[in-house]
């Protein structure tokens, strides 16, 4: 039987035709399945995650989950190990600053000198808290240019302080309560809570420093309040973020003979050079410390530890 060449030609066609039609057809159904999968997956994690806090540095976190508890998820800024003097945050993190509940700040790191008003910028929803407020500042010196006077920049590190640390709570507490008043008396017992840590935190310090050394050496001045608390002297290596010159780490060698000072902190985001040459000079300690940690008591009683005479 005689076949017209092209019918076979157009049955051909017509059947790849069907062919391509079908995969077509595959192809959306599985697009439409996928999404509808992501967006179930993201209704999911909605429904089932806690909102977001951002806070600065670790401490602060450790602070603001003591009293937040299960409510909310808090992330740091400056992760562990980072200068928050120095520290720049991944694109990754300022997605989720713009996702956040609010921003709890710390006051007057160099983080938050650098990067604060940019992160507002971009989230101009974000809700920001200052949990230095009330906080007795202390201030470096006056400098003078000509006929001008500028002020001295605030010394940052409020949090190594059992008085300020009290301040940090409350602050925390109102910053919270201001964006989720229903959970209110949760966050007060919270906050009694972490205030009798603090209490008991003091005591053990007041006790433990009570036959410690007076005058302490430390790379970057991070102890200003706890040396005020306690009635003790912070000499520090470095002067306005600089490294110091050799005349001056005469001077320093000098000092710290004349003050008796037997122990050089030092921290592990900044060079130990210099404090191992000091500390070999004066034939004392040297003393690895991390006042950024997490475990904010436990540090604060190392700290104190450390500088008990033997």
């Amino acid at each position: 039987m005689y076949t017209d060449p092209s019918l076979r030609q157009d049955d051909r066609k017509k059947r790849q035709d069907d062919k391509k039609k079908e995969r077509s057809m595959k192809r959306a159904i599985y697009l439409l399945i996928t999404l509808a999968s992501l967006t179930a997956c993201k209704e999911s994690e909605k429904a089932n995650g806690k909102p977001t806090l951002v806070v600065t540095i670790e401490p602060l976190r450790y602070f603001t989950e003591a009293i937040a508890g299960d409510q909310y998820q808090v992330v740091s800024m400056v992760p562990k190990g980072s200068s928050p003097e120095t520290y720049d945050p991944t694109p990754q993190q300022l997605v989720e600053v713009d996702k956040s509940e609010a921003y709890l700040r710390i006051g007057h790191i160099g983080f938050e000198q650098a990067w604060m008003k940019k992160l507002q910028k971009n989230s101009p929803q974000l809700k920001v808290f200052d949990t230095s407020r009330g906080v007795s500042l202390i201030r470096g010196k006056e400098h003078r240019h000509g006929n001008h006077v500028h002020p001295g920049g605030v010394e940052p590190h409020i949090w190594n302080s059992c008085e300020n640390a009290r301040m940090i709570a409350d602050n925390i507490y109102t910053a919270l309560c201001s964006i989720d008043s229903t959970h209110r008396e949760l966050y007060q017992m919270r906050l009694d809570s972490l205030k009798q840590t603090i209490t008991q935190t003091d005591s053990i310090l007041r006790k433990l420093l009570q036959k410690a050394d007076s005058t302490f050496l430390i790379y970057h001045p991070a102890l200003s309040y706890f040396a005020r608390d306690y009635g003790l002297k912070q000499i520090s290596i470095e002067e306005d973020g600089k490294e110091p010159s050799p005349a001056q780490l005469k001077a320093l060698i000098e000092t710290c003979k004349k003050e008796n000072a037997n122990v050089i902190f030092v921290q592990q985001e900044f060079d130990m050079r210099n404090a191992l040459l000091i500390a070999g000079e004066l034939g004392v300690g040297v003393v690895p410390i991390n006042p950024l940690s997490y475990d904010w008591q436990k540090e604060m009683i190392n700290i104190a530890r450390s500088l008990t005479k033997k």
